[in-house]
């Protein structure tokens, strides 16, 4: 008998229990704003860059979901003496220096919009055996047994909101706490047909224009992210100069992404490095000259206004 796979990131439809099953045994992560899994590193900003996290561990399917539940903080000991209230101190006048984080974090760009799915699925191409619904929400799985006319879509086509701990849908009103209730919210908008394989791939390599990227820096260097899926990691190729980078970026997916980024300090070519995650790049800058970056390439707007890094002003 078919059964699908409860497991975080596989939800595959399986008959043979001993078939390997990719997922992730870890419970979801989500911690200002960033979101991820337990039981591996990657961290990212949008719900479909955590969707697509790959899965970490491999074991067996189960139709009994074995996800440890987030941990819960300890409540602070009954024994503990309370904290004294501060001692107010009387103002001499004098003004006080004010200490600066060590790694001020710039303002981030907002996450990129999710891309739009097709209306329906190419005719031309091929449906595999048990594929699952794409649309948000509905999970329906292929069954070439059935007519398409006569199949039912419930989705949800609005964005997923997380907000002070509740969980929902922009499209729909109701809001859950956990992450497993969130994914069970029944979807809220019907259509005729699934969407299975959407629209085929144009032929030869897709050039990708441009790509989201956010960075922090401390003291000593600059930690850069861009935000590119299915990076071809054998293939990658990243060059760093004194002054600027060359990034050569194949995804596995047919796309790439070429560029050069002129920065906006020198950096140590021979100590900076890179590697590739699931959804992105990340990039260390190693400073050149241990200047504060207000922007990262050169020709960037700048307000401006420059990053403090360091220690306490003087009085």
């Amino acid at each position: 008998m078919a059964t699908k796979c409860v497991h975080k990131g596989c939800g595959k439809v399986f008959t043979d229990p001993e078939e390997p099953c990719v997922y992730h045994p870890g419970p979801p992560v989500f911690h200002e704003g960033q979101k991820g899994w337990n039981c591996c590193k990657p961290r990212v900003l949008t719900f479909e860059e955590f969707m697509d996290i790959p899965p970490c561990t491999t074991g067996k399917h189960s139709a009994v979901d074995d996800t440890p539940a987030p941990a819960k903080k300890d409540e602070p000991a009954a024994s503990q003496p309370p904290v004294a209230a501060p001692i107010p101190v009387r103002d001499s006048g004098v003004p006080r220096p004010v200490a600066h984080s060590p790694a001020i974090p710039p303002p981030s760009n907002a996450p990129s919009p999710a891309p739009e799915e097709p209306e329906s699925d190419d005719p031309e191409l091929a449906i595999p055996g048990n594929a699952t619904c794409r649309r948000r929400g509905c999970g329906g799985t292929y069954n070439p047994d059935v007519s398409r006319d006569e199949e039912k879509c419930v989705h949800h086509p609005g964005q997923p909101v997380f907000h002070e701990g509740s969980k929902g849908w922009s499209c729909c009103k109701r809001r859950v706490l956990e992450f497993d209730a969130f994914l069970k919210i029944e979807g809220c908008t019907e259509k005729k047909k699934h969407l299975f394989v959407g629209k085929g791939k144009p032929a030869g390599e897709e050039k990708v224009e441009s790509v989201r990227n956010d960075f922090y820096q401390t003291a000593t260097s600059v930690n850069v992210s861009l935000y590119l899926k299915k990076i071809d990691k054998d293939n990658a190729k990243v060059e760093f100069t004194s002054t600027g980078l060359t990034l050569d970026l194949p995804t596995t997916d047919n796309k790439r992404y070429k560029d050069s980024y002129e920065l906006f300090a020198p950096i140590d070519p021979e100590k900076s490095k890179f590697k590739v995650l699931g959804t992105k790049l990340e990039l260390t800058l190693v400073k050149g000259d241990g200047t504060s970056w207000p922007v990262l390439r050169k020709d960037d707007r700048w307000t401006g206004e420059r990053i403090q890094i360091g220690g306490a002003a003087r009085a």
